[in-house]
């Protein structure tokens, strides 16, 4: 979450006037709420929205709370967001059983609304911090790119995407050529400059883009709706550009990188994320082959040399 995007807060009670009470005593707090009538309907809210926190009551027909905050807690998408139970009931059992489930606090019927605001600013501090962690702990730290880590996440959410809606999905897959020579020979402070130089390459295009350093001297760039033939124009662009870098202490040395392209559209075999990783990474391997500095896509489109 940016520092310009509102908290968001979902609300999942039966009662209409639960409703119009947070509506009006939450006004204007600096959250951005959503309410859910439902046990049912709350969790397709948070499936679809991911909502900071989840002010949860106990007591509802279909569902119980119970219910919804175990379903909450057993999916990777929703369990991460902090639930706030509120119920009529104060019994230990109830408290014990919320907390046990993964509730972040317990607030008792009739709430005072001074407190739940103190608990709801709480509960969005800290999932702001976790949210920071989380990202950092996604961050390669020499490159500044997302990591492999965050790759998977991204890459299994984009492809998803891109299948349900029919959209075009490409990814290149680019290694630094004679990396270890160039290690060996100028050191690794240099080849650690390589490394910031091509990310900075690899980040300077569209924003649309996610550039990722996979591993060591190779690097992916997720490309949403973006077919394999303009894929391998922007491969092609930071091919020239790390092809044409000025390395000040070395003159006359020209640092290469080697790309393979792949799509979703025209990739061969089973339609996942592993398989167009697959495709883009023999394709680089095809570069390689063909005399580096390079790209190559994985079909028989031909590419740009």
């Amino acid at each position: 979450m940016s520092d310009l995007e509102l908290p968001r807060l979902l609300a999942i009670d039966d009662s209409e006037l639960i409703h119009r009470l947070l509506r009006l005593r939450l006004q204007h707090e600096r959250f951005e709420m959503t309410f859910a009538f439902s046990g049912k309907e709350g969790l397709r809210m948070a499936e679809a929205s991911k909502p900071d926190v989840i002010l949860l009551d106990l007591d509802m027909p279909e569902m119980t709370g119970f219910d919804v905050l175990s379903e909450l807690k057993s999916h990777t998408e929703t369990q991460d967001i902090a639930v706030i139970i509120v119920s009529a009931s104060s019994e230990v059992e109830n408290k014990v059983r919320a907390f046990d489930l993964g509730a972040t606090d317990f607030v008792s019927k009739p709430f005072d609304i001074v407190e739940l605001k103190a608990r709801l600013r709480s509960a969005m501090r800290v999932q702001h911090l976790i949210k920071i962690l989380a990202q950092k702990a996604q961050i390669d730290g020499l490159s500044g790119l997302w990591n492999h880590t965050y790759y998977e996440k991204r890459m299994a959410g984009e492809f998803a995407e891109a299948i349900r809606y029919n959209k075009p999905l490409s990814l290149i897959v680019a290694d630094l050529d004679n990396f270890k020579k160039t290690n060996d020979q100028y050191g690794h402070l240099f080849g650690d400059l390589v490394i910031e130089r091509f990310s900075n390459i690899l980040t300077s295009g569209r924003l649309s883009d996610i550039a990722c350093r996979y591993g060591g001297e190779e690097f992916t760039v997720i490309l949403p709706q973006t077919t394999g033939t303009e894929s391998i124009e922007v491969a092609e662009r930071y091919r020239q550009q790390l092809a044409a870098c000025i390395w000040t202490d070395y003159p006359g040395l020209v640092v290469t990188a080697s790309f393979g392209v792949s799509d979703i559209e025209t990739m061969e075999g089973p339609k996942t994320p592993e398989t167009l990783f697959s495709s883009s990474d023999r394709a680089m391997y095809t570069a390689k082959t063909n005399g580096r500095n390079r790209v190559e896509i994985s079909t028989t489109q031909p590419a740009v040399r």
